[in-house]
């Protein structure tokens, strides 16, 4: 069972985009934070990860510091689906896979060593498809907190172009 965005409310969006800032913050600091009751904000937390909107907790890692210079997202075409799954998942390499629509069916980021490495990655899944490569220079916004859906939370000029 999913929460529906009307359930969520804006304690419950407050909470989220605290938690996806910092989730080890404790539930003391993170009612004070919302301006609710720790026995309140638990609550609330609680019923977030029953219905699913809270998927899970993680920490955030520097590919760099564990040895990993280079990253990248590799765009595969159309391949049979069963198999690219299976090679991703057998794929240590692979730190986020996502099945697509259109002209790719596949986007994979990984992070490898060094070219050598990644010539290695790629050779696995060049087998099973067209594949295009593009490394990753830096990134200026990575796990940027995410509001509930809802018209108020778009931007005036974003607003507009869906009116028209």
């Amino acid at each position: 069972m999913t929460a529906e965005v009307s359930e969520i409310d804006v304690h419950d969006g407050r909470i989220l985009a605290e938690l996806q800032k910092d989730a080890r913050i404790s539930m003391a600091e993170l009612g004070r934070r919302v301006h609710l009751s720790q026995p309140a904000v638990t609550e609330r937390v609680r019923k977030l990860e029953l219905n699913g909107v809270i998927k899970g907790y993680r920490a955030v890692v520097d590919y760099q510091r564990l040895g990993y210079g280079i990253q990248a997202m590799v765009r595969i075409g159309r391949a049979e689906y069963s198999r690219v799954l299976k090679l991703v998942e057998q794929t240590p390499e692979v730190v986020n896979a996502w099945n697509l629509t259109g002209e790719d069916s596949w986007m994979l980021q990984i992070a490898v060593i060094d070219v050598a490495h990644l010539d290695g990655v790629l050779s696995k899944f060049c087998v099973l498809a067209e594949t295009s490569t593009s490394i990753v220079l830096n990134a200026p916004r990575e796990n940027a907190s995410v509001l509930p859906a809802r018209r108020e939370n778009i931007r005036p000029a974003v607003r507009k172009a869906h009116s028209k």
